[in-house]
């Protein structure tokens, strides 16, 4: 017996996997230039963190076949991203790296 697998999706071709790591040499290129412009110095780690984010984002989606899988899967490794983003942002607020102005 031969088993099929419900909802199949055609694999991506190299063109797809081409272009995801241009996209993510790209921001990574962003990354090393936000470091050196001193306007940015003030948000750096927000702004790295989010550029990080992004990037995590863009591997699991493509390397990792997410973006074909169950909406499940992504959840399985996006929400743990998110609940780690939110605690990262808590201990900076906790100590002191931001502050809120009133």
């Amino acid at each position: 017996m031969q088993e099929t697998h419900a909802a199949e999706h055609p694999h991506p071709t190299a063109g797809t996997y081409i272009r995801v790591a241009v996209i993510l040499t790209i921001l990574t290129v962003i990354e090393v230039g936000v470091f050196y412009v001193p306007m940015f110095h003030p948000v750096l780690a927000p702004v790295l963190l989010s550029l990080s984010a992004l990037k995590f984002a863009i591997v699991v989606m493509f390397y990792m076949h997410l973006k074909m899988d169950s909406r499940f899967f992504t959840l399985l490794f996006g929400g743990p991203l998110l609940l780690a983003a939110v605690v990262m942002l808590g201990l900076l607020f906790l100590f002191g790296v931001f502050t809120i102005r009133q």
